[in-house]
Parts: structure tokens; C-alpha cells; sequence
């Protein structure tokens, strides 16, 4: 396939509301994805996780409740997981973490990353105001509409 036929498939792709595009021709294979806005799209990074054995402070972690409950959260603004995937407080392992605990934030700031299916999906502050809680541990696991931080 040459890449005029490519570059016209890319402008149909812009033109439309597909999602994902993809033509075979005879062996060939093209496929074409629009990345969501909202979204960004990023080689996945290798994320390693520490044993938990290792330290005791982790264990007592698992001990806690995975998602406390609504009215044993601080009072404030609660941003809530737009969908499943695994949280990530940084762009790469060692990285600073996009929010901390006392922290000030914009609305529209990144406060962390979730990963679904191999996209890195930015959780954005809807409103201004510092970060009273952050909910969720790095690498942590998170379902729809778990609570992740507290803005007040």
C-alpha cells in the first residue's frame, strides 16, 4: 500500500466519526486509531511493584477498606474515577507525583493517569483548590466511579 492511499485513509479517518479504522489488501494490513480526547496516547512505560512482603506498612494498607465509604471521606470536592483501569500517580516510575496532599490545583490540572486497555487516560481537577486527600495508591487498581482524591 502506498502512502497516498495511507495519508487519504488518515483524512477519511479525520473526516468521520470512526473510532478505528482498519483495510487489509491482499498481505498488507493498515489500521488507523483516533486516540479520545482526553486521552493521550503513550508507550506503555514498565511499571514495576514492590514486593509487599517487604515492608510491613503495605500489608497494613491491605488491610483497609479498597473504597471508604461516602461519609468517611473529608469534606470537600470528591474527583471520582471516570472508568476501570490501574492508577497512576506519575508519568514514569520515580517520577513526582502529579498531586499530593496539600497541594494546590486549577481546575483542568492532571491529577493522575489511568490506564485502560493500553491507553493513559489524564484524570483532570474539575475544580480549583488544594488536594485535602488522595484516595488511591500508585499502581492501585480502580473501578467506575471509585473516589480518588478530595479537593476543597
Amino acid at each position: 500500500m502506498d502512502l497516498r492511499k495511507i495519508k487519504k485513509l488518515i483524512d477519511l479517518l479525520e473526516e468521520s466519526n470512526l473510532a478505528e479504522l482498519e483495510i487489509k489488501e491482499g498481505e498488507e494490513v493498515v489500521r488507523l486509531s483516533r486516540v479520545p480526547k482526553g486521552s493521550v496516547a503513550v508507550a506503555a512505560p514498565v511499571y514495576q511493584q514492590a514486593p509487599v512482603a517487604a515492608a510491613p506498612a503495605p500489608a497494613a494498607a491491605v488491610a483497609a477498606p479498597a473504597a471508604p465509604a461516602a461519609d468517611a471521606l473529608p469534606a470537600g470536592h470528591v474527583v471520582k474515577a471516570p472508568m476501570v483501569g490501574t492508577f497512576y500517580a506519575a508519568s514514569t516510575p520515580g517520577a513526582p507525583a502529579f498531586a499530593t496532599v496539600g497541594q494546590q490545583v486549577k481546575a483542568g490540572e492532571t491529577l493522575g493517569i489511568i490506564e485502560a486497555m493500553k491507553m493513559f487516560n489524564q484524570i483532570e481537577a474539575d475544580v480549583a483548590g488544594t488536594v485535602v486527600a488522595v484516595l488511591v495508591e500508585n499502581g492501585q487498581p480502580v473501578e467506575f466511579d471509585e473516589p480518588m482524591f478530595v479537593i476543597a
